[in-house]
């Protein structure tokens, strides 16, 4: 009996350590936050994982590139697809019809592929077929993909806002998840920049 006690309050002491502390905790700096149009989704950048693709990514944002891109492409129970700041932007030359085909005039990158595991809110680079060619596009998994693992590479987990990601309106299945009047990251920002 004192056995079962003692077991059950470590059970119940490992679970508050659990709780209180994120599987991973970005600083400011490395912490994007993303408002879209029922609030703001914070997300840990991982240079731990992908050095060059955060960069990449903290780059674009300080310059503004993602404020008002389209989520154009969004599979229920899948993944939101964003950030073609060629021709994704909602405010200035968004092409509905090339969205998701561009990128941004900073270089592709090498490949940084990780064991990480793609969860539910993990953020990783979309690409075309050579796996040198992620450039400004992300996504972030509705639910576990384990097809994923190792094949893109994995920059950010969301800390907080994930239910307004599950918001974000849905595209048409047979169309590949194609989002018509998509919804639109509305602004992007570097918490350690400040507001």
């Amino acid at each position: 009996m004192q056995f079962r006690k003692l077991v059950s309050a470590f059970v119940f002491t490992a679970g508050l350590v659990a709780v209180a502390l994120p599987a991973w905790a970005a600083d400011p700096d490395n912490t994007m936050v993303i408002t879209l149009k029922d609030g703001d989704v914070t997300i840990a950048l991982r240079p731990d994982l992908a050095p060059k693709h955060v960069d990449q990514i903290k780059k674009l944002v300080r310059e503004g590139a993602y404020d008002n891109v389209a989520f154009h492409r969004v599979i229920d129970g899948f993944m939101a697809q964003t950030g073609d700041v060629k021709f994704g932007n909602m405010a200035k030359d968004f092409n509905p019809d090339r969205a998701g085909t561009g990128g941004s005039d900073l270089p592709n990158l090498p490949a940084e592929f990780s064991t990480e595991h793609y969860v539910r809110g993990t953020v990783g680079m979309a690409r075309a077929q050579n796996p040198d060619s992620a450039n400004s596009q992300f996504f972030i998994m509705y639910a576990p993909n384990p097809s994923l693992d190792g094949n893109y590479t994995i920059v950010g987990n969301v800390e907080s806002g994930m239910e307004f990601v599950d918001k974000i309106k849905k595209g048409d299945p047979a169309a590949n998840g194609v989002v018509s009047e998509p919804d639109r990251m509305i602004k992007v920002r570097i918490a350690g920049d400040g507001k």
